[in-house]
């Protein structure tokens, strides 16, 4: 299964780390992924990264919000930076075999957190 952490409270302009661990089992992927949601709103892409090293990230995360990986732990981390009130959600880490066309979209990914909110204050 998947366990993120690391969401909380901050204030606007402020800093998250959230941390996403793999465990449980053996998990056929080559790929993790953020999501976030918001009340009343879909399921949207934040950043993801392949096991070749690629990251991606949506237009309005690119520049604040980096992703990494720690292969020996199976465990992908994503620092946010310089949060708004827009990034108020709740995030979902994501595994799975997702090809070029699906890194953003959620049918790339068989494998879900439980989530974890990120509340930015203004």
């Amino acid at each position: 299964q998947l366990q993120a952490s690391g969401g909380g409270l901050v204030q606007a302009g402020g800093s998250l780390r959230l941390s996403c661990a793999a465990s449980g089992g053996s998990f056929d992927i080559n790929g993790m992924g953020w999501f976030r949601q918001a009340p009343g709103l879909e399921r949207e892409f934040v950043a993801a990264t392949r096991w070749t090293g690629h990251t991606y990230y949506s237009d309005s995360v690119k520049g604040r919000f980096t992703i990494s990986r720690d292969s020996a732990k199976n465990t992908v981390f994503l620092q946010m930076n310089s949060l708004k009130p827009d990034d108020t959600a709740v995030y979902y880490c994501a595994g799975g075999r997702p090809i070029i066309s699906t890194m953003t979209k959620t049918v790339g990914y068989n494998y879900w957190g439980q989530g974890t909110q990120v509340t930015v204050s203004s």
